[in-house]
């Protein structure tokens, strides 16, 4: 992944698997100020980031158009479909669709600036039929509403081991992908990052890790939480050993269908996930500062097999 900084506002964006974002309220450190120089931070269901000035003030201007505004004569196409990620593996598709990654503006308010204190991102994965597709269709004067959910924190990529296709009485275990469970911005060293330049000996950093995940396996039974976290920065290890089988692992975060999903809506249980980020700032010294937490809302359709195998 790459970092990217637009006007002072340190962003990064990916596409990479399922993800719905809900309101929350939005936590906020201490302003941080090296002479003329000014951070604020913020985290909330949405993304993190800062927003670093030379503290001079702005006045004056006319108001920014509403989105209905911006929109004219167009018709708003609140979502658009994306090819499935890399990494995720799923069965064929029932007869006449595809599988995409469909992405939907939700909750929006169209006579607003911003879409409204509501508005929010919804990704799931789908199966789609042409005409289905042609209802999200891409068109260039949408652009500019996508480009303002650039923040947002990276889609969670799930990984079911041992298998994505979990089998019925064997324990299927959960996990994220690092990347999209640890997000560090602006990192020491890189030259395009000046615009969060903190002072003459280092920039602000901020980093997001996913610290806990609520699952909701859709088979009807209570959810589980896992505790998350990352490993070495040259580690991929997922927390699944695959020198043992799945009934000798040392994590817990794994459940055990006891009917497959052939009676479920495309042959899939729909599995929930929240996720807490937990945010913190560096700017020097031996320690990470608290930003805050903010949670969000995945959806993953996982296919489970009634065939009573362990491997995969």
């Amino acid at each position: 992944m790459r970092n990217r900084v637009s006007r002072g506002l340190i962003t990064l964006t990916t596409v990479l698997a399922l993800l719905g974002v809900y309101p929350a309220s939005t936590a906020s450190a201490e302003t941080i100020s090296e002479g003329d120089r000014v951070c604020s931070m913020y985290v909330n269901s949405i993304g993190f980031g800062a927003f670093c000035s030379s503290g001079a003030a702005y006045f004056g201007g006319s108001p920014p158009p509403t989105w209905k505004a911006r929109l004219g004569n167009n018709i708003f196409i609140p979502c658009r479909d994306f090819d499935i990620p890399k990494g995720i593996k799923l069965g064929p598709a029932p007869d006449g669709k595809t599988w995409v990654l469909r992405v939907t503006i939700e909750d929006y308010d169209l006579n607003t600036v911003n879409g409204g204190e509501n508005v929010h991102l919804e990704r799931a994965i789908v199966p789609v039929s042409g005409d289905e597709r042609n209802q999200c269709r891409d068109e260039d004067y949408m652009d500019p509403f996508w480009a303002e959910f650039a923040s947002t924190y990276p889609d969670p990529a799930l990984q079911v081991m041992p298998t994505y296709t979990p089998r019925v009485n064997v324990p299927a275990y959960f996990s994220l992908t690092r990347e999209s469970s640890m997000i560090l911005k602006n990192e020491q060293g890189d030259p395009e990052l000046n615009s969060a330049f903190y002072d003459a000996t280092h920039n602000l950093t901020m980093r997001g890790l996913v610290t806990s995940m609520v699952v909701d396996p859709g088979d009807g039974t209570e959810p589980f939480t896992c505790l998350m976290g990352v490993g070495k920065k040259d580690d991929n290890d997922d927390g699944y050993d695959g020198t043992n089988d799945p009934f000798h692992q040392m994590s817990t975060c794994s459940h055990k269908y006891a009917k497959s999903s052939a009676s479920q809506p495309d042959g899939m249980y729909t599995v929930k996930l929240t996720i807490t980020w937990s945010v913190d700032y560096w700017k020097g010294g031996p320690t990470w500062n608290p930003v805050g937490q903010a949670e969000i809302h995945a959806v993953q359709r996982l296919p489970v097999q009634e065939v009573q195998a362990i491997g995969g």
